[in-house]
């Protein structure tokens, strides 16, 4: 399936991007607050509560169903990226809500519940998965996606604050790695094997290489460790 989408030009403080529904074309917005234009309608529109599993009642989640003609525009955190991804026969991908910014109609939405040990580290309880004969996904992500191979054998460690989608058969586990300096230092991360592709967000919020880069250089982080007080005495 494809759809009329226009990247509007950046600015310093936000993105948006320009979708047109033929007559016939419908969409599901699940981050309507993120509609900043309408063109249509206003029967066009319908808004009502998200049920994943009578878990999400009481945060009240909302998604708009859009139908066409019509055309909309969503706005977009600076630095966050919208992609599209095709949903076809076969697809087994599991992503969390939040990263879905709209799906076609005609989608077959499942749940999929995590352990708890998962949810309690990911904050997130429930996974969505997609499959239709021919769909589409809109994707938010902090930075562009990059798809990365899994191996049914070797290991593949990834930060879990990257992670927007992976195959259903990937076994996960969460943990750290390297010798102790490196586990003391990081993020959780997914130990991950299986097969297919795995969705990675590349934009990271790092405040200490933005400190380095303006100017906060090697010694002055070394002289607060080394000097008592030193978190205090040097900024």
């Amino acid at each position: 399936m494809e759809l009329h989408i226009q990247s509007e030009a950046e600015s310093v403080l936000s993105q948006a991007v320009t979708i047109r529904l033929e007559d016939g074309e419908m969409l599901n917005v699940l981050h309507p607050r993120q509609i900043i234009s309408f063109q249509g309608q206003s029967s066009q529109r319908e808004d009502r509560f998200m049920d994943i599993a009578g878990m999400y009642r009481k945060r009240k989640l909302i998604q708009s169903r859009l139908s066409g003609p019509a055309q909309f525009m969503l706005g977009l955190p600076a630095g966050f990226c919208m992609q599209t991804i095709p949903i076809t026969a076969g697809s087994d991908l599991l992503f969390e809500w939040k990263h879905i910014l709209f799906y076609t109609e005609g989608m077959r939405v499942e749940r999929k519940v995590q352990t708890f040990k998962n949810a309690v580290i990911t904050r997130e309880l429930v996974k969505m998965k997609f499959s239709a004969e021919d769909g589409l996904l809109g994707i938010v992500s902090n930075g562009p996606l990059h798809p990365m191979k899994l191996d049914a054998e070797q290991p593949t460690f990834v930060d879990i604050g990257s992670l927007v989608a992976y195959p259903e058969n990937a076994t996960l586990k969460p943990c750290v790695y390297g010798n102790s300096i490196a586990s003391q230092h990081m993020n959780y991360h997914w130990e991950m094997t299986g097969q297919g592709y795995v969705l990675l967000q590349t934009g990271r919020n790092d405040g200490q290489l933005e400190r380095d880069i303006e100017g906060d250089g090697f010694v002055r982080r070394v002289l607060r460790e080394v000097i008592p007080f030193g978190g205090v005495l040097i900024r």
